[in-house]
């Protein structure tokens, strides 16, 4: 690394929306605090950030858009009322470096107004230009200075386009461990060393659980009738819970599928295998080691014009970042239960093929496994060194 002068105060501004966006900022704070003994930070975090010293002056979940309708619009108007506020207030009294970390639809717009007026920009987390929306990077090169990376191809295709940017790793790969304990984790959530489990993972949205909750189930059904000693594991947010336990009463399926209160990764660690909304939850299962199917629906018109964006054969993430189709990917009227339950049986009843999986997820956890905190920190240093 080269070597610059570095100040003992830093001023830095950040905006993480949702707790994926919060925990990266938190591993940021950490390194950044090594590097600034004096460093204040504020702007928009979470619970993580706070406990790192930040200055919460309007808290992460004041970003999140949940509901339909009427609602929506006015939950959007005031999250850009916020926007406009935050402006005012950093031109007012100007941080030596703002960080946008994630929230491509609120920061990028942000970072560019503030970059105008000479403020310093850096975008945490590089929107996926290389799966859709490809138009973006023009939004990008106007709004950031520098780029932080989360994935290791991103700096060569942004370096195509202008954009300095940094790899730092993925934050997930350093705090997941790289020989999950799965019997620590059954014995937690009360499951059989010697049993067959799998673990659903619907998603979190309204939509997701719209469109996939009760596929799964009956998938989670139509596997247990083939193999009677299943049990099943579905954690669950609480927002989503009741809808869940709902579902799976209805499917008089609560002697064998136990729905948890949020535990995603305890019951990704507990199982044999996975039936996983596309996500980030694909990327922790993965590099848990454990086998998937990824399944994935929406209302036919999104999904109509999303494929038209689409940029790669892969939706799931372990997929692109193997950049092949590692594991199974059942999407829209090709999610059925029955064609679910025949892929998730598929890896049950092949070991050799789980271990193979394994080991290349193995090898994927290596790579995306970095000292982000380091890493950002010091990509930040060189730029505000300038």
């Amino acid at each position: 690394m080269t070597t610059f002068s570095i100040p003992q105060a830093l001023r830095m501004a950040l905006v993480a929306g949702e707790a994926s966006g919060d925990l990266l900022a938190s591993l940021l704070l950490q390194g950044a605090k090594a590097q600034w003994p004096a460093l204040t930070s504020f702007g928009i975090g979470g619970a993580r950030m706070r406990t790192e010293g930040f200055e919460v002056w309007w808290p992460s979940d004041a970003l999140a858009v949940h509901g339909y309708s009427f609602e929506v619009l006015r939950r959007v108007a005031g999250i850009w009322r916020i926007r406009n506020r935050l402006r005012e207030r950093l031109l007012a009294d100007r941080p030596d470096v703002f960080v946008g970390v994630d929230a491509p639809d609120f920061n990028l717009g942000l970072e560019k107004s503030l970059r105008a007026r000479g403020v310093r920009t850096v975008h945490f987390v590089c929107p996926s230009i290389w799966a859709w929306r490809p138009e973006r990077v023009h939004s990008l090169r106007e709004a950031a200075d520098h780029v932080l990376c989360i994935f290791p191809f991103e700096p060569a295709l942004l370096a195509q386009e202008g954009i300095p940017a940094t790899y730092v790793g993925h934050p997930l790969a350093g705090v997941l461990p790289l020989e999950p304990d799965r019997a620590a984790a059954r014995t937690l959530l009360g499951l059989p060393q010697d049993a067959e489990v799998l673990a659903l993972l619907p998603g979190s949205r309204n939509s997701e659980v719209h469109y996939l909750g009760d596929r799964f189930v009956q998938a989670a059904q139509r596997l247990r009738a083939m193999r009677p000693a299943l049990r099943a594991v579905l954690p669950a947010v609480p927002a989503q819970r009741e809808r869940l336990q709902d579902l799976v009463r209805a499917a008089d399926a609560e002697d064998w599928l136990q729905v948890l209160d949020g535990q995603s990764h305890e019951a990704l660690t507990a199982c044999d295998v996975t039936l996983i909304a596309s996500g980030t939850a694909t990327l922790e299962a993965a590099l848990l080691k454990r086998p998937m199917v990824i399944a994935y629906a929406m209302h036919p018109l999104s999904a109509r014009l999303m494929r038209r964006k689409q940029l790669q054969p892969w939706v799931g993430l372990p997929n692109i970042l193997c950049r092949d189709f590692v594991v199974p990917e059942l999407l829209q009227d090709a999610a059925t239960p029955d064609a679910l339950a025949d892929a998730l049986g598929r890896w049950l009843d092949d070991p050799g093929r789980v271990a193979a999986l394994q080991h290349r997820f193995l090898d994927l956890h290596l790579l995306l496994r970095r000292d982000t905190s380091a890493l950002a920190t010091h990509a930040i240093a060189e730029l505000v060194a300038r």
